[in-house]
């Protein structure tokens, strides 16, 4: 375990955080200074307390609207993906059409080459 001081609203706290995750809490804490330095600089110095609630509440709505974008995306994905093999199975059945429809020719042409290639009576055979 890990220990960090970190500086929100003007006050250091030491925190503890697992190995290797020093950077990501620093840098946390320093999206949260921020945010108590902008809410100072919007409202005055409406007390301590009060602007670290606020910066925590607008952190917590980001939140709140970044889950409900995650949701939308992970819908529109699965949307999506019905999509592709919806689209798949109507290629590959008109890959069938295609291939049944060219042998299907293939064939009459070939039963018209072997009728043109039959000597007609007393004739001479084409080829």
């Amino acid at each position: 375990m890990s220990h960090v001081n970190v500086t929100i609203n003007g006050r250091q706290y030491r925190m503890a955080c697992e190995e290797g995750q020093e950077s990501r809490l620093l840098r946390l804490a320093e999206n949260l200074e921020t945010r108590v330095v902008s809410l100072r600089g919007k409202f005055g110095e409406i007390g301590d307390q009060r602007l670290t609630v606020m910066a925590a509440l607008t952190v917590a709505d980001e939140l709140v609207d970044a889950g409900a974008r995650i949701r939308a995306l992970e819908e529109e994905i699965i949307a999506l993906r019905e999509v592709r093999v919806t689209a798949s199975d109507r290629a590959r059945a008109t890959q069938t059409a295609v291939a049944n429809a060219l042998n299907s020719a293939s064939d009459r042409i070939e039963k018209m080459t072997q009728a043109l290639n039959r000597p007609a009576r007393g004739g001479i055979a084409i080829g």
